[in-house]
Order: structure tokens, then C-alpha cells, then sequence
């Protein structure tokens, strides 16, 4: 299936995510796993799997792989950037198109020295920054700043806590970096919203597209919950149908 002219981008956490939004028509797929923490580093296996899964299916700059190795904020330090470029260079060496990286400073600032050196660590790999933009003290100057950083998009709400709150900075955004950076908006993604994001200006959409599983029993006396996110294949197929009528 041919993606629409107005990509859109799918968080899988599993093959079976991977699979969906190959056969629903998504423009390519952040690879994550732990979504219910913002998302974190997927195994090797799963990056393994879903670089075949892509190439079975003869799909080209499909796999961008989220590099983030633990939950909460984006201030690392030097052990856990030394984790990321080593978590960069396994998931290109597996074969993704891409990954998907970010730091603050201590002063809430966009880290630009640490995404030079992921960047230097993924060489000719796509690198999206991701979210820790919308975290730092200004959301607008870091977008702006990003450009000519090695950096081929930014994921971004605008700053705000969805898409919709943020539409106002997302047209700022894209006006800031007038094409030298691809603006993808994503946070609290809703069908109804994709014109008006594509309106705005940004080149894609980012969004989860989940539900809940409950198969595979409980979890058991050691804690844990019951059931699973899994990737909603409709929901997939809605949002790519949704794209199609954008005009670019």
C-alpha cells in the first residue's frame, strides 16, 4: 500500500505493530518499547524483527528506532549518553533507517553538544529528535536551533501537552525552520485533528494508534498489571485514510 503524501507515523512496541502498519500503509514506524513511560529502548531482537519484517515487504526508510534508556527526564548523564550512542550504533548496525534520540541540559536547554554526537554515531541513518524538545524552557528555540545539527525531523506538540493546545507554536515551528528541518507533530494525536495539523504547516503525524489486550493471562502474584497495549490495525487504517485527504 502507498503511503499518503502526508506521512504518517506509527509507535509500535512489537512485530505484530510492525506488520500493521506496513500492511495499513503508515510512512514508518517508531520502534519502542514501554509506551506507558513515554517509551524506551526496544530489544535487539524486535529491531531485528521489524528491519526484516520492512524489508520483506519492500518497504525503505521504514524503521526509526526510539534510543532512550530509562523513563522519566532527559537530562543523562555519562554513562547513560555512552548507553545511547551504544544503543545508536546496534540499532543501525540491525539495519534501521533511522533513530530517534534527545537530551536537555541542566538549565532545561536542548542539549545540541550530546545530539551532535548521537548524530555523529548514527552517520547516513535518519535522526529524529524527539519530545525532549516540548520538555526544555523553550520549545520554539529549540526546534529553530536543531537545524544543520546533523538532525532530519523533530517530533514535537509544540510545546504544549497535545497537538491541539500547541497548533499555534507548530505553525511557528515550521515557519521557524522554513524546510531545513521536517516538523512531525505528535502528542495526544486524534483522527479529527490530522487537517489541521497538515494545515498548519508540519510534514507529518505521529501517533500510537493503540488499545488493550488482554490475552495471555495475568500477571501473576509479583505484581504487574493484566493485559497489554497492542497496535490498533483500524485505528492505523483511519489515520493513514485521514492523511490521504490532506492536499500537499
Amino acid at each position: 500500500m502507498v503511503a499518503p503524501a502526508f506521512p504518517v507515523e506509527i509507535a509500535v512496541q512489537d512485530a505484530a505493530g510492525t506488520r500493521i502498519a506496513l500492511e495499513q500503509g503508515a510512512a514508518r514506524i517508531e520502534l519502542c518499547q514501554a509506551l506507558g513511560l513515554g517509551g524506551l529502548t526496544p530489544s535487539a531482537g524486535l529491531v531485528e524483527a521489524a528491519v526484516e519484517s520492512a524489508r520483506d515487504f519492500g518497504a525503505t526508510g521504514f524503521v526509526h528506532v526510539l534510543v532512550r534508556p530509562r523513563g522519566g527526564g532527559f537530562v543523562y548523564d555519562a554513562d547513560e549518553q555512552e548507553t545511547i550512542l551504544r544503543e545508536i550504533r546496534a540499532a543501525v548496525a540491525a539495519g534501521a533507517d533511522g533513530v530517534v534520540v534527545g537530551a536537555l541540559t541542566e538549565r532545561g536547554e536542548l542539549d545540541l553538544d550530546a545530539i551532535a554526537r548521537f548524530a555523529e554515531a548514527a552517520g547516513v541513518a535518519d535522526v529524529t529528535v524527539h519530545r525532549a524538545v516540548d520538555a526544555s524552557v523553550d520549545p520554539l528555540g529549540s526546534v529553530a536551533a536543531l537545524a544543520g545539527h546533523g538532525v532530519r525531523r523533530v517530533l514535537t506538540s509544540g510545546g504544549a501537552p497535545d497537538c491541539r493546545a500547541g497548533l499555534g507554536v507548530l505553525v511557528e515551528m515550521a515557519a521557524a525552520v522554513s524546510g531545513r528541518l521536517e516538523i512531525m507533530a505528535g502528542g495526544g494525536v486524534q483522527l479529527a485533528d490530522i487537517p489541521a495539523l497538515a494545515a498548519a504547516g508540519v510534514d507529518a503525524v505521529h501517533l500510537s494508534a493503540r488499545g488493550r489486550a488482554l490475552r495471555g493471562g495475568a500477571s501473576g502474584p509479583g505484581g504487574g498489571v493484566d493485559g497489554f497495549d497492542e497496535t490498533d490495525a483500524a485505528l492505523v487504517a483511519a489515520a493513514v485514510g485521514a492523511a490521504r485527504t490532506v492536499e500537499r
